[in-house]
């Protein structure tokens, strides 16, 4: 009788994708990128190992956001003193810093645990189309759509 496969953590293979966010849409990307950061993209894929790889995103001022969003969509943080509100518009946010946005949008579809923070810190954000893990030898990866 055949099991179910699960991945052992010394047994899985990353590797290093570079995805390129000019013209793309936020959401669209952010649930692609959050996958691949996960292993969802790969037959291994365990839900309580990280199988995922390392994705590194460049151009992350060139994120395209779709309707009113730019004036629109509103950004909160708080600095947990009385009255400490802030908030951002995503215009603001875009020309600010765009990292920390795009970041914002792909750490929010990872899990909500140890596994997810994990999995996060496998992402690498840069502004501009340089980016310094040339030794890696990262592949160039073609979004859907």
């Amino acid at each position: 009788m055949r099991t179910t496969y699960m991945a052992k953590p010394n047994e899985v293979e990353r590797k290093w994708y570079v995805v390129d966010a000019e013209g793309k849409t936020l959401g669209r990307l952010a649930s692609e990128v959050a996958s691949i950061l996960r292993g969802k993209n790969k037959p291994t894929y365990t839900p309580h190992i990280d199988t995922g790889d390392h994705v590194i995103l460049i151009n992350a001022e060139k994120i395209h956001l779709t309707g009113n969003k730019l004036a629109g969509k509103i950004y909160y943080r708080h600095s947990q003193h009385p009255g400490g509100l802030k908030s951002m518009t995503a215009g603001e946010m875009l020309d600010k810093s765009p990292v920390k946005m795009l970041e914002l949008a792909i750490k929010g579809m990872l899990p909500k645990n140890t596994l997810g923070r994990k999995q996060g810190m496998k992402l690498h954000v840069y502004t501009g189309s340089e980016h310094p893990h040339q030794a890696q030898k990262p592949e160039v990866y073609e979004l859907r759509g």
